[in-house]
């Protein structure tokens, strides 16, 4: 990410209920202008995450800022550095129509783009006059989007917004997120729990475990970086990398290295073994894997 303005910075962000961290020592910084793809179990701290960003939630510990902006509790302080969320329930007022919630929104954002939130509304074919109650999930959604893209943010935060579209609307409305984030100088952050749903869903990761980041990074520059090699029983693996996950046979091993120089598609291997790269999927459950281990090998080792 260097060299790329930054839309989203924490330093060691933390946030406690009680006895309970749902955020600890949380650094990351998330470029602008991109669709961030927020990734995590359910209780990873990611609804905790974007509530704190979106200035709703006080964080216990650390400071986060928008585009060089400390938040502070009720949204950021520089109003260029605009800040709208689209929690899980997506509120709307059931007996509005489409338009009424277009007219509430203009009444209660400092900025409004009625055209904008329009324009989202005709790609969809989402009827104005009818009542929100008798839209189906998916256009709920869309009214909602429609509702959060039309107040101009800087920085969109998306919490499970996709649940109630099928695949297929997914992927075209992914598509027409990230040519919004590319045409209005908009970062968009979306979360996720369901691993199969994101392909295509964006093109920077922030992947959390247990409240903290476990791989931060350019999607395909992870996907690069990484190759899963399989060969002949051995305790290493045939060249160099930082060993992600090993598995092993009676007869074969299986290594998921890291590797931060050449593509790791283009691996070169001893004799016996073979190399290839992993998808997304791969690349998420694997670092989950190893995060969820890592605390049973420090207690081991202690």
């Amino acid at each position: 990410m260097s060299g790329e303005p930054v839309a989203v910075e924490a330093r060691d962000l933390s946030r406690r209920y009680g006895a309970v961290w749902a955020l600890r020592e949380c650094t990351f910084a998330l470029p602008a202008n991109r669709v961030v793809a927020l990734v995590g179990a359910n209780g990873a701290g990611k609804s905790t995450l974007l509530s704190i960003i979106a200035g709703t939630l006080a964080a216990t510990g650390g400071t986060v800022s928008v585009h060089g902006r400390p938040v502070v509790r009720g949204g950021s302080v520089d109003g260029g550095s605009r800040v709208a969320i689209l929690a899980q329930d997506k509120p709307l007022y059931r007996d509005f129509t489409v338009s009424d919630m277009l007219r509430f929104g203009r009444s209660t954002n400092r900025v409004w783009d009625q055209r904008r939130a329009l324009s989202w509304l005709e790609r969809f074919a989402v009827p104005l006059d009818r009542r929100c109650g008798k839209l189906s999930g998916g256009q709920r959604a869309q009214v909602a989007l429609a509702v959060a893209l039309g107040s101009r943010p800087a920085v969109l935060l998306l919490d499970e917004p996709l649940a109630n579209l099928d695949p297929l609307a997914r992927v075209e409305v992914t598509g027409e997120l990230l040519a919004e984030a590319a045409d209005d100088d908009m970062t968009v952050v979306l979360s996720t729990h369901i691993v199969a749903e994101l392909s295509g869903v964006g093109d920077h990761l922030l992947l959390l475990d247990a409240g903290r980041p476990v791989l931060i990074g350019d999607v395909e520059e992870l996907l690069d970086s990484h190759v899963r090699l399989t060969g002949p029983r051995a305790d290493q693996p045939p060249g160099p990398g930082t060993v992600v996950q090993a598995q092993h046979t009676g007869r074969q091993s299986t290594f998921v290295l890291r590797r931060p120089a050449a593509p790791a598609a283009h691996a070169v291997v001893a004799p016996g073994w073979t190399a290839r790269p992993i998808t997304l999927d791969e690349l998420i459950l694997t670092h989950l894997r190893a995060s969820a281990a890592a605390p049973h090998e420090r207690e081991a080792a202690a």
